[in-house]
């Protein structure tokens, strides 16, 4: 079983090695960890951890440190937020199919599951190419989708290197240039991609993008 873990500590040097420490003694296995400081000179940590048999210790330990101001453990993001589905292109595109997305996904959450949409509409070669390729940093993507109607050069050779290194799905809509070419499934309607994005991770859905792939729809 995962917990989430929220701290807020003063931005001191090595807190983070005797919070992680902590953790370490009590069996914890860290599987997601991020932090920032805020402006108060504090610094809020969350982390997402798997093989604590006693919270309250963790809980109690965490505490007894100088440097903590708060501590506590709650449902992690990924139960809460579940699989993200990202949306990158121009504004109308991505409008329409996140409108798509997000009537899907109201469907598959009403029925227990967490499916959530990111969408960023951004124009210029480098710009979307660059975010295609920071699409593999951020955690519990299931799916990318492009939307626009001109695309290639440098966001094909960013969904090329997306695609070798993980396992996350890519759908783009129908349009010119070589994206195309290069993506799980081609959808001709901004709405309909939307929708089969969602059904595509969604595990109440029947849906098999692999039984399609490579195909315009």
């Amino acid at each position: 079983m995962e917990i989430g873990l929220t701290l807020i500590a003063y931005n001191k040097i090595g807190i983070l090695h005797r919070i992680t420490g902590i953790i370490s003694k009590l069996g914890g296995n860290i599987t997601y960890t991020q932090q920032f400081i805020r402006n108060n000179n504090t610094g809020l940590i969350y982390m997402e951890i798997e093989n604590i048999e006693d919270e309250d210790s963790l809980i109690n330990t965490l505490k007894s440190l100088d440097e903590i101001i708060e501590v506590e453990i709650h449902s992690t993001l990924k139960k809460i937020f579940g699989k993200r589905i990202i949306i990158i292109g121009g504004g109308a595109q991505v409008s329409q199919v996140a409108l798509g997305a997000i009537i899907e996904a109201d469907r598959h959450n009403i029925r227990g599951e967490r499916i959530s949409i990111d969408t960023i509409p951004i124009v210029g070669e480098e710009n979307i190419a660059n975010a295609v390729l920071s699409v593999e940093k951020l955690p519990r993507v299931g799916l990318l989708v492009l939307a626009g109607s001109l695309m290639g050069g440098k966001i094909t050779e960013a969904i090329r290197r997306l695609k070798e290194k993980t396992g996350i799905y890519v759908i783009s809509l129908k349009m010119v240039g070589s994206v195309p070419k290069v993506v799980d499934l081609v959808v001709t309607d901004p709405v309909q991609a939307g929708v089969i994005a969602v059904m595509t991770v969604a595990e109440t859905a029947k849906f098999d993008i692999n039984k399609v792939r490579g195909k315009v729809i």
